[in-house]
């Protein structure tokens, strides 16, 4: 019987990055979840396991280079690997320029590029061993054009794009995928928020006249990091409903 692989989804406990998991999880890849939130990764991990799979979680701010290789040392101890890694966690902090303050805009930066960049290079020596991995980033559309007030959120998704390209062209030799995705507006608990005028507002610019699900982008990213997407790396997908044509 083959091994399940390994997949570390980053922000797995709720949202997109939980939707990614259980997508993950119903192909039969073992589910390491990576958060701050202890209840929502419980719950998770329990839905997760019905599926006949193994589910653990680690507590651990991507931010600190320090704690997330301990934990890539714990994970991998006794010569297991580490196959598929996600980085989906992301915050925003939006507010126009010139009321962004210094903070706002590194937090973001901090959090969204230099957490994903800190978990890529932790997982890449031990995909390199193994001469097989995937790796997908969750930008946004946002990286592509831009959003008025998301200065530091814009700036830190199109950085994303560019650390899947360059690190896509180090790793191609060695059996490693690395892709972006860039969803557009995924129905949330953000969206629900909405006013019906505010939410027509956006759907008007949106060919296909409705918001996505975050298992719009699950499935893909279920795709992306199957073994029939081995000769797809350094690609950007939209997940937008035509927003970004």
């Amino acid at each position: 019987m083959n091994e399940l692989k390994q997949a570390i989804i980053t922000g797995g406990a709720r949202g997109i990055g939980k939707q990614i998991a259980l997508a993950l999880a119903s192909r039969k890849n073992n589910i390491i979840l990576w958060d701050l939130l202890e209840e929502e990764c419980q719950q998770t991990a329990r839905e997760i396991e019905q599926q006949g799979v193994k589910c653990s979680y680690y507590l651990v701010d991507i931010t600190d280079q320090k704690a997330v290789q301990e934990v890539i040392n714990e994970i991998t101890k006794d010569d297991r690997k580490i196959d598929i890694l996600i980085n989906n966690a992301g915050i925003t902090k939006d507010n126009l320029i010139m009321k962004m303050t210094d903070q706002e805009f590194r937090k973001v930066i901090e959090v969204n590029l230099t957490g994903s960049f800190i978990c890529t290079k932790a997982v890449i020596r031990n995909m390199i061993k193994n001469r097989w991995g995937r790796i997908v980033n969750i930008s946004s559309v946002v990286g592509l054009f831009g959003n008025p007030g998301q200065a530091n959120y814009s700036s830190s998704k199109a950085g994303l794009i560019g650390l899947t390209k360059s690190t896509a062209k180090e790793v191609a030799s060695r059996g490693i995928t690395v892709n972006a995705i860039c969803p557009g507006f995924i129905q949330s608990e953000m969206t629900d928020k909405l006013s019906d005028k505010v939410k027509q507002a956006y759907m008007d610019n949106i060919p296909a006249r409705k918001f996505g699900e975050a298992k719009d982008v699950a499935n893909l990213v279920s795709f992306l990091v199957s073994d029939e997407a081995s000769y797809i790396t350094g690609e950007v997908i939209r997940v937008d409903g035509g927003l970004a044509m």
